[in-house]
């Protein structure tokens, strides 16, 4: 037996940005299904077409679903007592040196079941969705063997079966050293790719592999080992990259292929033209650039005169970045990066889908149904925020709760807030 089909959705009056800028124009925008049919300025609407549509809303800011494309969110304990030591004076350097850091939280992910794993995420992930977030990278690395690596990544796939989101999986089994290994990294590295990547990918849980290049963690040599392997699975690679030192692993990550390489703090000018020449989404997290209190700010005005897209990420983890509010990264990337309110949306919508590998052809088996995401153009998939402010700028500009109005996904209506209703609109609760 079938249902009804649904009605096409309409929503008139919107101050629309489109995922790369904002339009000058009030528009209407038409949803058929789980894909945008059309967008146009409101005097060019059809009202004999749009008779048929059910009216969603009239007014406000819409834009794109926010793509949050650097995330750590499935993870066991807090590192509370950490955060306590870095004000007291420790750094992040020697806090990892003495067992704490990343290690610190292994030892929780290790011992929590897959329920609890869940139970203690999914707060995590519904608090970025009622920040506006649709589309989320969700990477493992605090289980650093084969099978509590692959636990994390089915907690992760879980997480995306059951809440209306689209979850993005990445195997980042090259972390952190563990306790196992802590002489014998190359051996480590050995498992990551012959066993590690191998299983994750038998098992169609890993949408990417990611590693961490830097002197607390792998070596360049190391992490080309990872992209190798990686490759030789059909899988794309990322890279957290530059952002204690200049070791390099930018451009490495790069002459991979890499869909983005993230933090690159350090990154240097022939790091800035690798990403450009390869195509490489530079990641900025502002979030973790406050929580450690750093100093060395990413090459913003390279970046920029390279034309390499940025794209913006809260890197929601338990050590340097626990913050799971969007938005505020909005404000954080234009206040402590001087990006502009435009650049910093375009980062969390548009550019975020790009590092993710949404508008790669070579993975469009991986996301058959995402090509467009991030942007509000016909075809896209209907995934869509209307925000009570009055321009986009604000939502950069002002860090205020609450002023999600509709959150879209794949054409629904999943989370309608009250708030100021404006004529003609009809609530959908």
């Amino acid at each position: 037996m079938t249902g009804t089909p649904q009605k096409r959705k309409l929503w008139r009056d919107v101050i629309l940005f489109d995922g790369l800028d904002t339009l000058p124009e009030a528009m209407a925008v038409v949803v058929e299904g789980d894909r945008i049919d059309h967008v146009v300025p409101m005097a060019q609407l059809d009202e004999a077409n749009a008779a048929g549509c059910e009216e969603m809303g009239r007014g406000g800011v819409m834009t794109p679903g926010l793509v949050d494309c650097h995330t750590h969110l499935v993870f066991g304990g807090s590192r509370a007592d950490e955060f306590e030591k870095r004000l007291e004076g420790v750094s992040y350097e020697e806090i990892a040196q003495a067992g704490g850091g990343i290690l610190s939280t292994v030892n929780a992910t290790r011992a929590a079941t897959e329920a609890e794993l869940f139970a203690s995420a999914r707060p995590r992930l519904e608090a970025l969705m009622r920040d506006g977030v649709t589309t989320v990278e969700i990477k493992s690395g605090y289980g650093l063997t084969v099978a509590d690596e692959l636990k994390m990544l089915r907690v992760a796939r879980r997480l995306g079966q059951e809440l209306p989101v689209r979850v993005v999986t990445t195997l980042l089994g090259a972390h952190a050293l563990p306790p196992e290994f802590k002489d014998d990294s190359d051996a480590y590295i050995d498992l990551v790719c012959n066993e590690m990547i191998p299983a994750a990918v038998e098992q169609g849980l890993a949408d990417a592999v990611d590693v961490f290049c830097e002197k607390i963690a792998f070596s360049v040599p190391q992490c080309k080992r990872v992209f190798e392997a990686a490759k030789a699975q059909g899988l794309p690679i990322k890279a957290h990259a530059e952002q204690l030192s200049n070791l390099g692993g930018s451009a490495a990550a790069a002459r991979f292929g890499a869909l983005s390489a993230d933090h690159i703090e350090f990154l240097d000018e022939a790091g800035v033209e690798a990403l450009r020449e390869a195509g490489s989404v530079a990641v900025l997290l502002p979030g973790a650039f406050h929580t450690l209190r750093e100093t060395q700010q990413p090459p913003i005005e390279a970046l920029r005169a390279a034309a390499v897209p940025m794209a913006v990420a809260t890197d929601a983890n338990p050590g340097s970045s626990p913050i799971f509010n969007p938005t505020l990264m909005l404000n954080f990337a234009c206040t402590l990066f001087r990006l502009t309110p435009r650049d910093a949306l375009a980062g969390m919508t548009a550019h975020g889908a790009r590092a993710l590998g949404f508008y790669e052809e070579r993975l469009r088996d991986m996301h058959p149904h995402g090509h467009g995401l991030g942007r509000i153009v016909a075809g896209a998939p209907a995934d869509l925020c209307l925000w009570h402010v009055d321009t986009p700028a604000a939502l950069a500009y002002a860090i205020q709760p609450g002023r999600l109005r509709q959150r879209v996904f794949a054409g629904s209506v999943t989370a309608q807030h009250r708030g100021e209703q404006h004529e003609g609109e009809r609530r959908h609760d």
